[in-house]
């Protein structure tokens, strides 16, 4: 897959948090398709080519998703086990991006498989620099699991 066509899932419900990270990937020159998934069960929807998303069948997984906690529907802990508990998707990336300062979160996410855990900056520079950060990492030198079939 060229690194044009490899896709990012933003799971993330706050609107202002969505556009910043997006215009953070833009400043970035992350030229990435970049797929927003606004609750936990959206993003399964997209995962699993389900639903509104059923046309994906054939479409590779995203590269990563990032992942925030706080959603409504499932929270991002009910997505990464659901991600974590398929065979088609046990090896995703995942990255929580999420402002929860609370050491419960870090632990459970780790618990449940997440690859990284970020801390949302409150300031913008810093919160840029993050997630330029998150991209060259997982878009460019992390190296991915062999794509998987979906069922």
């Amino acid at each position: 897959m060229s690194e044009s066509n490899k896709v990012i899932l933003l799971v993330e419900d706050n609107p202002d948090d969505v556009t910043l990270t997006l215009r953070a990937f833009k400043r970035s020159h992350v030229m990435n398709t970049i797929a927003v998934a606004r609750d936990g069960i959206e993003a399964l929807d997209f995962l699993f080519a389900r639903g509104a998303y059923a046309s994906r069948a054939k479409d590779p997984l995203p590269t990563v998703v990032i992942l925030d906690l706080k959603l409504p529907k499932l929270d991002g802990l009910g997505v990464l086990r659901a991600i974590r508990a398929d065979e088609r998707t046990r090896l995703q990336p995942v990255v929580i991006l999420t402002s929860s300062k609370e050491e419960e979160d870090l632990i459970s996410g780790y618990s449940l498989g997440a690859n990284s855990y970020v801390r949302k900056p409150v300031d913008f520079t810093e919160f840029l620099e993050a997630v330029k950060v998150l991209g060259i990492y997982w878009l460019m030198m992390n190296e991915s699991p062999p794509e998987r079939k979906r069922l």
